[in-house]
């Protein structure tokens, strides 16, 4: 089995889980844009790995050894995306689909190098935590930007999608993490925003206000 293909989904699986919702094969087929029976039988193999389990109650979940490989991944392809923002200076729009490159490239010592350089960043350029060298991280209480009412504020800490589209729409205006958002309206019958962000007001619809994680200001 060739491994860059078990750790793209491994990161799949633990990335799809941290919303806590029940996993099965069908949305681990969209998110990898792979047929529902491709992903039934990768996870069958998996399984037999000792990688990850299946239960009818929880759906697809990560065994310790499965969790394990996959925070080493996500660690490397954050780390991955800081450097090619931080040090190559590139763009945070385009770095997710060459650090999907790097991840399965990187050797640990490089890995090591390359946290050191950074002086051991906490986030990726999109606000995503980046696990230790033991796999630990640490988690800010977020919420999303759909979930405030009017006349709330938050800090941008996180863009949950990190769809290349989704985040040069955002950059133009200036909704990158660290950015304060204050919500001037909320239209009845799940309408949209009314948000301000550095004295500028936008409309956002739900589905781009609930991508957005803020913590409250």
């Amino acid at each position: 089995m060739e491994t860059s293909i078990v750790e793209e989904y491994l990161e799949a699986v633990y990335k799809l889980q941290v919303d806590g919702k029940r996993l099965g094969s069908s949305e681990l087929s969209r998110q990898l844009k792979v047929s529902p029976a491709s992903a039934t039988e990768m996870m069958d193999r998996l399984a037999a790995k000792g990688l990850v389990e299946r239960t009818e109650k929880t759906g697809i979940s990560l065994t310790p050894s499965g969790r394990r490989i996959a925070l080493q991944i996500i660690r490397k392809h954050r780390l991955s995306e800081r450097f090619l923002v931080d040090v190559l200076g590139m763009d945070w729009k385009d770095v997710h689909e060459e650090a999907c490159k790097l991840e399965h490239a990187l050797s640990s010592e490089v890995e090591t190098r390359i946290a050191a350089l950074l002086d051991n960043p906490a986030t990726c350029p999109h606000g995503h935590p980046i696990p230790d060298s033991q796999g630990r991280t640490v988690e800010t209480a977020v919420r999303s930007l759909s979930s405030l009412k009017r006349g709330q504020r938050g800090v941008i800490v996180r863009i949950a999608e990190e769809n290349r589209d989704l985040l040069e729409y955002l950059a133009t205006l200036d909704m990158i993490p660290q950015c304060e958002v204050l919500v001037e309206q909320v239209a009845p019958f799940d309408g949209p925003f009314l948000v301000s962000i550095k004295g500028s007001s936008y409309a956002l619809g739900r589905q781009i206000a609930d991508k957005i994680w803020v913590k409250e200001g």
